[in-house]
C-alpha cells in the first residue's frame, strides 16, 4: 500500500486536512504575525510576498496540511510530510508553524501524533531530528537531538538515542 501524504487526520484537539489553494486567506491571516517568525532563519515570512512562496512550494509539495481547531473551526497552522522516498522507505515531517496562542500547549503535540501515527501505518521504524536555535543573532541552527523511533505496543517509544 503507498504512503498517503495528505490523509484526513482528526484528534481529540485539532484535526490536519490537506491544504487547498482557498486556504490563502485564513491561512496567511495567521502567518501574518511576525513574532512567529521572529526566531526563523526566514524571519520576514510573514510578509505576503515572502509567505506566497512558502504557500505554493507547500500546495506543490503534495504533503501540506492545514492545521484545524476542533473547538472554533478556525486554521491555526499549517505542517506537511516532505522528502517522501519511498526506496529507502523515509518520510519527514515539518515545516511546522502555529498561531503564538497555540505554542506550548497540546495542540503540536496532537498534531505530531496524529503524523506519527499514520506513518507508522507504513513504517515500524523512524529516525526523527530536532533542530533548535544556537545563536538568535546570528541565525545559526543545530542539531539536537537524533533519536530512532519505534512503534511499540501502539505507541511511539524512543529504542535509541543517536549521535548528533
Amino acid at each position: 500500500m503507498p504512503f498517503d501524504l495528505q490523509p484526513n487526520l482528526k484528534g481529540e484537539l485539532i484535526r490536519l486536512r490537506p491544504l487547498k489553494p482557498e486556504d490563502w486567506d485564513d491561512l496567511f491571516a495567521v502567518a501574518s504575525d511576525a513574532l512567529i517568525w521572529e526566531q526563523h532563519p526566514e524571519s520576514d515570512r510573514y510578509k505576503e510576498d515572502v509567505f506566497g512562496v512558502f504557500f505554493q512550494d507547500a500546495l506543490e509539495s503534495g504533503g501540506a496540511f492545514v492545521v484545524i481547531d476542533n473547538d472554533n473551526q478556525q486554521i491555526i497552522g499549517s505542517t506537511r510530510f516532505y522528502g517522501y522516498d519511498p526506496e529507502k522507505s523515509e518520510i519527514e515531517i515539518g515545516w511546522t508553524f502555529l498561531a503564538r496562542k497555540y505554542w506550548g500547549g497540546r495542540h503540536n503535540q496532537e498534531m505530531k501524533r496524529l503524523m506519527l501515527a499514520h506513518a507508522f501505518k507504513f513504517w515500524r521504524t523512524w529516525c526523527f531530528t530536532s533542530e533548535r536555535r544556537t545563536s538568535a543573532r546570528k541565525g545559526r541552527w543545530k542539531r539536537s537531538a537524533r533519536s530512532r523511533l519505534e512503534w511499540r505496543r501502539g505507541r511511539t517509544e524512543i529504542t535509541r538515542r543517536l549521535a548528533t
